[in-house]
């Protein structure tokens, strides 16, 4: 099966290097028109940003053969946004794809990080997000076609210490993903997420060189052009890297019923701890009604 993305329009958001860039390359060589967006800043988003980074990339898609242009708009910047989608509407009439990847770190120990901080990461990944797809929204429920991806990452899944804005926001974009999969479902819109293991300007000072080289982003773009193409699935979290892919899933136990009597206490969670968090027979949820509907049929079972 080869995919393509022909006359399909994407816009990829902190496209200007590492994950970006590879997406945008990759969508463009399929035939995707692409919107390479980046603000161009540093990665921790302090400094003033330029959209040099986003005109190279539109170049190197030029260069091979494909269609593109740049946008320096910042994600947290609602107006600034909407001129993106906007001009995105103007060149191409309309947009199929959206991938949320633009993102900064200011990493630190909870204990130090700065509620500035922590507001500005959670602004960029989250709410840039949620703004991109804001804008986009109602442009694919009225073509009846839409794929969106959100990146998540471990740090979010799992936690990582230093990385409690980071880890909120990146858990923040699974629990988008979650109703938006459910609301585009009838509009056949479909979002899921990435969490990627890449080396790139955020990462490189965190691990060894041998490493690295096995972590380069495009060892992880597959799993968007898969997760943004016709046959995609939906409310999917896949990890990628150095050609490894795997799915997420989020499982809830059986669990048990302790009534609603004397015994329904702290205590006897306690002493049922173990067959509680036992494994066997979990369940996926794939929306919140799944959760009491579960919890219904063990009531009614007792």
């Amino acid at each position: 099966m080869s995919i393509r993305f022909d006359d399909k329009v994407a816009i990829v958001t902190g496209a200007g290097g590492g994950l970006g860039r590879s997406h945008a390359l990759d969508l463009a060589s399929r035939g995707a028109k692409v919107v390479v967006n980046d603000l161009g800043g540093s990665v921790d988003g302090a400094s003033k940003g330029s959209s040099s980074a986003a005109e190279k990339v539109v170049e190197e898609i030029k260069a091979a053969g494909g269609e593109a242009i740049a946008n320096g708009a910042s994600v947290t910047d609602v107006d600034q946004v909407k001129e993106m989608v906007q001009q995105t509407m103007d060149a191409y009439g309309r947009i199929d794809i959206l991938v949320n990847n633009a993102g900064i770190l200011r990493d630190k120990s909870f204990s130090k990080v700065e509620d500035e901080d922590f507001r500005m990461v959670m602004e960029v990944h989250l709410m840039g997000s949620v703004n991109c797809t804001k804008a986009v929204w109602e442009i694919m429920k009225e073509q009846n076609y839409g794929r969106i991806v959100m990146t998540s990452s471990s740090s979010g899944l799992y936690g990582n210490f230093g990385q409690t804005n980071y880890g909120a926001a990146k858990m923040g974009v699974v629990g988008l993903m979650n109703t938006l999969k459910l609301e585009g479902a009838k509009y056949n819109i479909k979002c899921n997420a990435l969490a990627p293991v890449a080396a790139t300007r955020m990462t490189e000072e965190l691990m060894p060189g041998e490493v690295l080289e096995r972590l380069e982003p495009q060892y992880v773009t597959p799993a968007v052009t898969y997760m943004v193409s016709e046959d995609a699935p939906t409310g999917v979290i896949m990890a990628a890297g150095a050609g490894v892919f795997a799915r997420v899933m989020i499982h809830e136990t059986i669990g048990v019923n302790l009534g609603t009597a004397d015994k329904m206490d702290a205590e006897n969670i306690a002493d049922n701890w173990d067959q509680i968090s036992d494994m066997k027979d979990a369940k996926l949820c794939f929306q919140g009604g799944d959760q009491s509907m579960k919890i219904f049929e063990l009531i009614q079972k007792g």
